[in-house]
């Protein structure tokens, strides 16, 4: 039987619970490669390129189960799903410790790939929006202000963990965080939706298919489209400078300790632009704070281009108040533009894309690092521009769903 509403966790638990998983799952994968592909490499006997089409495979499998990972969300909750997570994140961290090989390095990603296509952000904002309903805004902002700090955390935890015990026990730290800390956390999450008319959950039936659509007409297909390239955009070049931003300072000439100091910005950037979000944003139209934030990867690498490795750390700001804030708009867009039921799988569908540009990042700026040095920026910089240019071709929702025309 549900509870009442009075004995749900608090929000603000829920918050830091999920901010806190996100942060490790992160930090253990996404940043991972970044400071843990050179030592890898070199142990291996591998070209780096090698290293980060292992990565690239993750990704790509992560895209390939995000619609899956989004029904198993919506059916089972968010509880299960983030449980299971932290034991694929652990026992492919484990794998990745052993590995002694390309082929090795392959599978141990690819099983990490399927713990990122089902436990990151969007796992994340479908467990909110399952308890909150069209409510759910404020713990989506919540989680990503403490998430925020997954590089600014995890890259100086990387690098000590690969210096005391180099890159395999790295990799066995993160396991033991996953078992030690973030299965722990998952598993206090309440495993059921929030009483009240918030969520307004979706019974089913034993053996019922997925529930039917709303009964609205609907957005027109054009939104889905834009809103997948705005994603896409922008995760491209978020996932190009999370593997590479040490790599092309040290590139303009910038030592190892100041590229990783510059990088660690980049989290509380992040953080400074989601708080901007939470208070003097949130007045603003979504899409036109969307639009302001698509704007700071190409400003801040246009800065960098023009006057290169003095202005890192400006750069590093820029980029990440502007990916703050975007990661804010990938929970809430699709929310305020169909609404909370489905949430899980229409998330999984709208990243699907964004997903498969994060596979080819790390590969596509690699190459681009390696022929023309810094101006690999152009590269991004575009991404970044047809973001903006697909927030500006988005129309404006309806104040109800029951609005959109045909």
């Amino acid at each position: 039987m549900p509870s009442s509403p009075s004995s749900f966790p608090p929000r603000w638990r829920l918050v830091l619970q999920l901010g806190s998983g996100q942060t490790l799952a992160y930090a253990s994968t996404y940043y991972l490669p970044a400071l843990l592909a050179a030592p890898l490499a070199a142990d291996l006997g591998l070209d780096l390129a090698t290293v980060f089409a292992a990565f690239s495979l993750a990704l790509a499998i992560s895209a390939l189960v995000g619609p899956a990972a989004g029904r198993a969300l919506d059916r089972l909750g968010g509880r299960t799903v983030l449980i299971a997570t932290n034991l694929l994140f652990a026992s492919g961290l484990l794998a990745l410790a052993a590995v002694q090989g390309p082929w090795g390095l392959l599978l141990a990603w690819a099983w990490l790939g399927v713990g990122m296509g089902s436990g990151l952000y969007e796992a994340a904002f479908a467990t909110v929006v399952g308890w909150y309903g069209r409510e759910a805004g404020r713990a989506i902002t919540g989680i990503t202000l403490v998430a925020g700090f997954a590089s600014t955390v995890g890259w100086p935890l990387t690098a000590v963990l690969i210096d005391a015990f180099g890159w395999r026990g790295a990799c066995i730290g993160w396991a033991l965080l996953h078992l030690l800390l973030g299965l722990p956390v998952h598993l206090a999450l309440p495993g059921r939706r929030r009483p009240g008319p918030a969520a307004q959950p979706v019974e089913l039936r034993a053996g019922a298919q997925d529930p039917p659509p709303p009964a609205v007409t609907g957005p027109p297909p054009r939104v889905a489209v834009l809103l997948a390239t705005v994603f896409a955009a922008a995760w491209f070049c978020s996932t190009a400078m999370a593997a590479h931003l040490p790599a092309l300072l040290q590139a303009m000439g910038v030592s190892l300790a100041a590229a990783v100091a510059a990088g660690a910005l980049v989290g509380p950037a992040q953080v400074a632009g989601r708080l901007l979000e939470f208070t003097w944003l949130r007045r603003l139209d979504p899409l036109l704070s969307a639009r302001l934030a698509s704007l700071g990867h190409p400003l801040g690498a246009a800065a960098l281009l023009l006057a290169g490795s003095a202005l890192a750390a400006p750069f590093a700001l820029l980029h990440g108040l502007g990916i703050g804030i975007l990661t804010i708009a990938k929970g809430t867009l699709p929310l305020l533009y169909y609404g909370p039921l489905g949430y899980g799988q229409r998330q999984g569908w709208l990243m699907m894309p964004a997903r498969l540009a994060q596979a080819v990042a790390p590969w596509v700026f690699g190459l681009g690092l390696q022929a023309w040095g810094r101006q690999a920026l152009l590269i991004t910089a575009v991404a970044g521009l047809t973001g903006l240019g697909a927030l500006l071709l988005l129309p404006r929702p309806p104040d109800r769903l029951e609005q959109w025309g045909p």
